[in-house]
């Protein structure tokens, strides 16, 4: 099974370390990055209003644990969104291209 996993990061640097890291590690085919947007969201009891990235990471299910505990390391959030959603269906050619780059 096949995965895009969604992480927000707080600044371009730190989105590229975290890609080029999953992408080096066979953790990860490829990660998007998208440009800047605005995140609103509750944390400790205060509405915060933050500039965020957001990483577009196409793996593998088997490879989310291994990929999960890498961005963790080399995230600065304390809680660090990272949420796996199910590819359902897709360009076989394409998810072959991830099977075989993906090491897990």
């Amino acid at each position: 099974m096949y995965q895009i996993v969604v992480c927000n990061c707080p600044d371009n640097d730190i989105a590229k370390t975290i890609a080029n890291h999953l992408v080096s590690e066979k953790l990860a085919a490829c990660v998007n990055i998208l440009p800047t947007m605005t995140s609103v969201y509750q944390w400790q009891d205060e509405i915060h209003c933050d500039e965020e990235v957001m990483l577009l990471i196409k793996t593998k299910a088997s490879a989310f644990s291994e990929l999960e505990q890498n961005i963790i390391k080399l995230h600065p959030y304390d809680v660090v969104e990272i949420v796996a959603l199910n590819i359902q269906q897709g360009n076989e050619l394409y998810l072959n291209w991830i099977n075989n780059t993906v090491k897990n």
